[in-house]
């Protein structure tokens, strides 16, 4: 079941791949997030997703009107990981909170990889 909101005049449904696609694009606009990342199960290496593929790192879940999202993103090189981090759940949360009217619960982030940005 996606996530739901009642109001007033009716029920307004959210697509997970909505929040998802919204919270992909509110992580590669932090400060020290290279991208996001899709991990290959077949040889276990993380690689850089386009910007059109940015739903395909985030993971969303709803649970009674609960949001949890899962984020797998590569980092700058030389940035302090725990800062990003802090930066990208800080801003997400925001950012997916005045979309959706829903709470965010919980933002698992998973450092895939580091690359040296020119």
């Amino acid at each position: 079941m996606d996530g739901n909101l009642s109001t007033s005049i009716g029920e307004v449904y959210i697509d997970y791949n909505v929040i998802a696609k919204f919270a992909g694009s509110a992580a590669v606009e932090c400060f020290g997030i290279v991208g996001m990342s899709a991990v290959s199960m077949k040889d276990g290496l993380a690689k850089l997703l386009r910007r059109e593929s940015l739903s395909h790192g985030v993971d969303v879940k709803v649970n009674n009107n609960k949001i949890t999202i899962d984020m797998h993103v590569i980092v700058s090189y030389g940035i302090s990981i725990e800062a990003v981090c802090t930066n990208l759940c800080e801003n997400v949360k925001y950012r997916v909170e005045e979309l959706s009217g829903l709470a965010v619960e919980k933002i698992n982030v998973y450092v895939e990889g580091v690359r040296v940005i020119d």
